[in-house]
C-alpha cells in the first residue's frame, strides 16, 4: 500500500478480509498513523476535537499484521521488477501494489513563504491555521468549495470577519449547478459571511513584518480581485482544489492524466497495480469519462473493489461501484449530495423548500434520476440515495 491514509487503510482491511495472508507493507510520507481529514476544517479547526480523536484505526486493525513504513515518501515505481523506491533510499519489493498516495492542496502561486496564507489538507496545516484564527481578524477564503465553505463556517463561529471569493457564479456550481449553488450562497450570507462570486483573484498583497526570532518574513495583507477591488486580510485560506500525488509514478508505465487513469474497478494498465483514493481517476460507466472522486466515502468503499480486482485479476461483480457521495457541514446545516449532475438536468424539489433551507431535490436526465441533493434531510436523502445506487 503506497499511501497510509483512509484509502490505503481501507485497502489493507479489504485484503485481509478477502483472505490475503501474505506480507503486507503500508508506506506513508507523513509520520502519523492514518487519521480522519474531514474534521480538519470543522471540529478540529475550531478546537472542539483533539488530535487523538482523528485516529482511523480500531482495535480490529491489530489483525492487519502490517509493516508500517512512515515518514518517507515513495519516489519511484519500477513495474518491471516490482519494486518501490523510497526517499530515504529503501527499496521495497512487491508482487502487488495499491497506489493510494492521495492529493495535496493546490497553493496560490508564490505564497509558500508568505505568513498568514494557508491551505488545509493535513493535521499540521490545520494546527497552523488555527493559530491564526483570532476573533475579530479579517479572513479571506479563496474558493467556495467544500473546504472553503467549511473553513468560512468555522471561522464565523470563532468570531472572525469572513469574506469568500469564488470565480464561478455560485458556490459548488460544478457539483450542484448554478440554481442550487445559489441556495448554498444564501446560507453564507444569512450567517454573516460576505460572498463575492463571479470574480477572480488577481493576486495577494503583503508587507514585511517586524523581525521575530531573527526572521524578516513577509505577511499577507490582503487580496486583489480581478475587477480592481482590494480586500484587506490578516489571514487568507486557499481552497482551490487538489493536485493528485502522481509525480513519483512518471516512467512507471502507468497511464497518468488528472490522476492515475484506471478502469471501472481501479485496475491500471499493469495487471498487479491498482489505484484508489484521491489520486485515482476511475472510469465512470455512466459518462464514459475517467475522473477522480475526492470524497471520504469513495476512499472508504472503493478500495475493496480494487482489491478484489487485484486478487482475482478481474472485475468483482458482487461489488458494484456506487455513485459518488459527499457531505459538507456548514453553519450548523448538513449538505448531502449523491450522483453526477449535468448543467442541463431537470431539477425537481421533492420535499421542503428553498426558502426554509431545508429540502430534498432530484436531478433528472432522460426520465431517470441521476443525482440527489439534500439540506438537513438526512433520512429522506438516505432513501433517495439507495434508489440512485440501485438504478446505477
Amino acid at each position: 500500500m503506497v499511501g497510509a491514509s483512509l484509502a490505503g487503510l481501507s485497502a489493507a482491511r479489504a485484503l485481509r478480509s478477502k483472505g490475503f495472508d501474505g506480507r503486507l507493507t503500508i508506506i506513508g510520507d507523513e509520520t502519523r498513523r492514518p487519521y480522519d481529514r474531514p474534521p480538519l476544517s470543522k471540529e478540529f479547526l475550531s478546537g472542539d476535537m483533539a488530535e487523538a480523536d482523528l485516529a482511523l484505526e480500531s482495535a480490529t486493525d491489530d489483525d492487519l499484521r502490517a509493516e508500517w513504513l512512515l515518514g518517507s515518501a515513495a519516489t519511484q515505481l519500477d513495474s518491471n521488477c516490482g519494486a518501490i523506491e523510497l526517499a530515504d533510499g529503501r527499496r521495497i519489493r512487491a508482487e502487488g501494489v495499491v497506489v493510494a498516495t492521495g492529493s495535496r492542496a493546490r497553493r496560490w502561486p508564490g505564497s509558500d513563504a508568505l505568513a498568514g496564507v494557508h491551505v488545509i489538507r493535513t493535521v499540521d496545516d490545520a494546527i497552523a491555521l488555527r493559530a491564526d484564527l483570532r476573533a475579530g481578524a479579517r479572513l479571506v477564503v479563496i474558493g467556495a468549495g467544500f473546504i472553503g465553505g467549511e473553513v468560512a463556517s468555522t471561522a464565523r463561529k470563532l468570531g472572525l470577519d469572513v469574506t469568500i471569493v469564488e470565480a464561478a457564479s455560485a458556490p459548488l456550481q460544478n457539483q450542484l449547478g448554478r440554481r442550487l449553488g445559489a441556495v448554498v450562497a444564501a446560507r453564507h450570507v444569512v450567517n454573516g459571511t460576505t460572498l463575492i462570486c463571479g470574480v477572480g483573484v488577481a493576486g495577494l498583497t503583503s508587507e514585511h513584518r517586524g523581525l521575530h526570532n531573527g526572521d524578516g518574513a513577509r505577511r499577507v495583507t490582503g487580496v486583489d480581485l480581478a475587477d480592481g477591488r482590494h480586500l484587506p486580510a490578516e489571514v487568507v485560506v486557499v481552497g482551490i482544489g487538489g493536485v493528485p500525488n502522481i509525480e513519483w509514478l512518471t516512467g512507471s508505465g502507468l497511464r497518468l492524466g488528472n490522476g492515475v487513469l484506471c478502469g471501472a474497478n481501479g485496475q491500471t494498465g499493469i495487471p498487479n497495480v491498482v489505484a484508489v483514493g484521491d489520486c485515482a481517476a476511475w472510469l465512470d460507466a455512466s459518462t464514459g469519462v475517467a475522473h477522480r472522486v475526492e470524497h471520504w466515502t469513495g476512499a472508504l468503499e472503493r478500495p475493496a473493489i480494487a482489491v478484489s480486482a487485484l486478487l482475482s485479476g478481474g472485475f468483482d461483480p458482487s461489488s458494484p461501484v456506487k455513485p459518488p457521495y459527499f457531505w459538507s457541514d456548514q453553519y450548523g446545516s448538513r449538505i448531502q449530495f449523491a450522483g453526477i449532475a449535468a448543467p442541463d438536468d431537470e431539477i425537481v424539489i421533492e420535499d421542503g423548500s428553498y426558502e426554509d433551507h431545508c429540502f430534498l431535490a432530484t436531478y433528472r436526465r432522460d426520465n431517470r434520476i441521476v443525482a440527489v441533493l439534500a439540506i438537513d434531510q438526512p433520512r429522506l436523502f438516505t432513501r433517495w440515495r439507495r434508489q440512485i445506487a440501485a438504478t446505477a
